[in-house]
């Protein structure tokens, strides 16, 4: 029996969502209602009409309705079947949990919405149709920005608004993109799914992450129907299936119905089945019961004692031993203080954990299930928080000194040469945190009015092409719903006539308005201006030319300064002499450009250059100046100007190198490929997960000192042992698949001082069928050369395949000691769907880092 506690007033809203500890139906789990106040259009509830794009851009008439407990939104369409002798519509319905959802998006930022638009202008809008063909000869341009008649194009692709339109984006890159009947409509609608993302956002924290799974895949199985129906054993051997823990049924029936028995179940009601909250405990206590190797048992007993000073066995542990003993003796965390601790038990006291045991009642006491609940907890993650926090103290020094979140081509969604141009690709990656984009532009013909019409495209490929226009319509949208964020900087590789960049300079103003840095004359001089000046803005990187040395200019050409083609090189570089002695830089561009790219000549002559002034190199460039002399020159340039970087041009499908090289000379700009989702991406996310993912990270101090690169870092010892995961997802958001076999690599990526890159990889052992609870206790150990830059990541994989499953990477300089969790990310840096409840637990221990002079 649970003896209630002291009761306090609470609102009906509060008491609906969390009730009080202690009350008589504690063991219930409140996060299936926390959602149930949250105000939303009761025509939404009913089912609400919208238009929804498909993949192939066609058109078709759903119905969006969102579920009475609010945490699903199903997309119902009809379908046609084909039966022997005729056709016949069918409902398709499609599911989208609140967990899976990263944002709502206004607008038409997405493929789907792309594909729609040139399907109504195929159909006889103003375009022809070599614009979207690739072709490296002139072509005319799509002005799909001017208004069309409702008879000009076929009903399947007509009447798609922007401001009627929204996106679904939901686990990383899946999207519904839909249309709402008006523009009031469509923002009740996004409001409403806005706020219900926000409360589960907010409530999920006290909520344990095996009763979250259990709910996420609860609706799947249950062929009962919803979370207040009752589950019969044989669902929850799905349960088990897909949460991918493998279990003999006749094992599960014995341990079912000895817990239907503990829980006082006769034998009626255990053939009926167990309601959610009794799944949840089973769940609990199958892992329990399952574990050979507990590391939770064992960490408890190592630190706190298996026996208490009364003789008793321990079963839970005060808020002072947990500070000394663990906060401070295991973790290091010497500004630990009980105050700190108290509150930590508050929040662990609130959390819903489906207990094995009966939890304390004692509010200075934890629980073992408690202890545990903890370590996988946000608030212990190996990323120090105080790192990964924003820091806007640290926002207030020239663009210069920081890294910035930089991407390469980034309006392609595939290989150099014959993949597709998107304007999602844009939205994708400042989602992702990226702050400098990549526009190549090129005169795309005129449209019926004659207007010039430049395009984006990879010049002289068969990529196909994207309007100008419309990447800076995204940005603006982007910019709308993000008034805050730090400096946009748009890297122009422009290839355009006189007409085409005077279009380009009026949209640009007429688009961003006062959004769009503008510097004057004076405001050149002197260093570059700060992030925290230039947050909610605009920056233009190109061409800024000061007459005499208008030629003298820098390209981010891909085969521009790489001898892989030398053939093409030469050919581009002919092209691009002839393109510039006739088309020099339109005065109206001119001067919206802050960031000059010029060519170098030696760094030393580049430093009496003004600070906007800056430089592109190829990775070749870049490897080869690191291992020449003229490195700490490098260093030194960068300190005060910028530097961009870009794979190079050999690499034709789009795969990425290690940024770290780069970073490590101070390179500001170090730009990768966003659609290639490597381990090199992944070490870029890692990198910017610090800072709040502002897309700006001030560089270490190392990197800032004339003269004291070579002696600012001494090596460090780093030991990292895996011991297990918890909550692992099958590959690539699945479900409906055999149970994971996981291992671990783990690599440390790293500098030497000789200016090479390095990594340092280890394997765990297979465990296999088991990603519910895996075990490693698996030891490996790095010396670390170059901590100001080194990370540390931690790849998930099935072994059918070698399958990529999720991924962490973690900066040394913001790593933590002690017993710690591990935030795991899919593809797409996202940590949506099941992979929101996954973590691994390592037992971390770093070497006395050298402090920063």
């Amino acid at each position: 029996m649970i003896p209630r506690s002291v009761p306090r007033k609470v609102s009906h809203n509060e008491a609906a969502a969390h009730p009080p500890r202690g009350s008589p139906t504690h063991h219930r789990i409140y996060f299936l209602n926390a959602l149930a106040t949250i105000q939303v259009p009761n025509s939404l509830l009913r089912g609400v009409q919208v238009t929804q794009v498909a993949a192939d851009g066609t058109t078709q008439i759903a119905t969006l309705t969102l579920s009475k407990d609010k945490f699903t939104v199903t997309l119902s369409s009809e379908a046609s079947s084909a039966g022997f002798f005729s056709k016949s519509a069918v409902m398709t319905h499609r599911d989208v949990d609140i967990s899976e959802m990263d944002r709502i998006q206004r607008g038409q930022s997405t493929q789907y919405f792309e594909r729609a638009k040139k399907k109504a202008d195929r159909m006889g809008v103003l375009l022809k149709s070599e614009l979207f063909r690739g072709s490296s000869h002139g072509s005319s341009a799509n002005n799909s920005y001017h208004t069309h008649s409702p008879s000009s194009v076929a009903s399947s692709a007509t009447a798609l608004h922007p401001e009627l339109s929204f996106s679904i984006i939901f686990r990383g890159a899946h999207t519904l993109d839909l249309m709402a009947a008006t523009s009031e409509a469509r923002d009740k609608i996004c409001d409403a799914l806005d706020r219900i993302l926000l409360a589960y956002q907010r409530y999920k924290v006290r909520v344990a992450h095996e009763v979250l799974l259990l709910r996420y895949v609860w609706l799947n199985v249950n062929d009962h129907g919803r979370l207040g129906q009752y589950m019969p054993v044989q669902q929850f051997g799905k349960v088990l299936q897909e949460i991918n823990f493998v279990m003999k049924p006749r094992d599960l029936q014995s341990a079912y119905d000895h817990f239907g028995k503990v829980i006082g179940l006769d034998r009626s009601s255990r053939r009926k089945g167990l309601t959610f909250e009794q799944s949840a405990t089973f769940l609990h206590k199958i892992k329990r019961d399952s574990w050979m190797v507990k590391p939770v048992q064992v960490i408890w007993n190592d630190v706190f004692g298996e026996v208490m000073n009364n003789g008793k066995m321990r079963t839970t542990v005060s808020d002072k031993t947990f500070l000394e003993k663990f906060l401070r003796g295991k973790q290091g965390d010497a500004k630990a203080t009980l105050v700190d601790v108290r509150k930590l038990f508050r929040r662990l006291h609130d959390m819903e954990i489906a207990h094995a045991t009966p939890e304390p009642i004692d509010p200075s006491r934890i629980s073992k299930d408690q202890f545990e609940a903890f370590l996988h907890a946000p608030e212990n993650d190996v990323f120090d928080p105080e790192k990964e926090r924003f820091n806007k103290v640290d926002m207030n020094q020239p663009l210069s000194e920081y890294w910035i979140n930089s991407s390469h081509n980034t309006y392609l969604i595939g290989d150099q040469y014959t993949s597709h141009s998107s304007v999602e690709m844009y939205s994708e990656a400042l989602y992702r945190g990226c702050r400098c984009l990549e526009l190549d532009i090129w005169d795309g013909g005129r449209a019926a009015d004659g207007t010039p019409v430049p395009v984006v495209w990879h010049g002289h490929t068969m990529t196909t092409k994207i309007l100008f226009v419309d990447i800076i319509k995204t940005i603006k949208v982007f910019l709308n719903f993000h008034p805050d964020t730090f400096p946009i900087i748009l890297s122009f590789e422009n290839h355009c006539s006189i007409p085409y960049q005077e279009y380009m300079a009026e949209k640009l103003v007429r688009i961003f308005g006062p959004s769009l840095y503008i510097p004057t004359e004076a405001s050149l001089y002197g260093a570059l201006p700060s992030p925290s000046k230039l947050r909610g803005m605009v920056v233009v990187k190109g061409r800024r030319p000061t007459g005499t040395e208008a030629d003298a200019y820098d390209t981010d050409d891909d085969f521009s300064d790489d001898g892989e083609d030398l053939f093409l090189a030469k050919e581009l570089e002919a092209q691009n002499a002839e393109l510039h002695k006739k088309h020099r830089v339109a005065p109206q561009l001119a001067r919206l450009t802050l960031l000059h790219g010029h060519k170098l000549q030696s760094f030393e002559e580049s430093m009496r250059t003004p600070s906007y002034f800056m430089h592109s190199f190829s990775e070749n460039k870049v490897r080869s100046y690191c291992r020449s002399k003229s490195v700490y020159s490098w260093i030194d340039y960068n300190q005060t100007h910028m530097s961009r970087t870009y794979p190079a041009g050999a690499r034709v499908d789009s795969s990425n190198y290690n940024p770290l090289l780069a970073w490590s000379v101070g390179c500001q700009m170090v730009a990768l490929n966003f659609q290639t989702q490597d381990a090199f991406l992944r070490l870029n996310d890692g990198r910017f997960r610090e800072n709040g993912n502002c897309g700006y990270v001030l560089k270490p101090s190392a990197l800032m000192i004339k003269d004291g690169y070579s002696e600012a870092s001494s090596p460090l010892k780093l030991s990292v042992k895996v011991l297990s995961g918890s909550c692992l997802p099958k590959p690539k958001g699945q479900r409906t698949r055999d149970c994971i076999d996981p291992y671990v690599k783990v690599v440390l990526y790293d500098v030497l001082k000789e200016e090479k890159e390095i990594a340092t990889l280890f394997q765990t052992v297979v465990v296999h069928q088991n990603g519910f609870f895996p075990i490693w206790n698996e030891k490996f150990n790095f010396l670390v050369e170059n901590w100001a830059v080194a990370i540390l990541q931690l790849t998930l994989y099935n072994n059918t395949k070698d399958e990529f499953i999720a991924s962490a990477s973690i900066p040394v300089s913001c790593l933590r000691g002690g017993i710690r969790s591990v935030k795991l990310y899919d593809e797409a840096n996202s940590r949506t769907g099941a992979i929101d409840f996954a973590t691994l637990l390592l037992d971390v221990k770093i070497g006395q880092i050298v402090a920063e002079i």
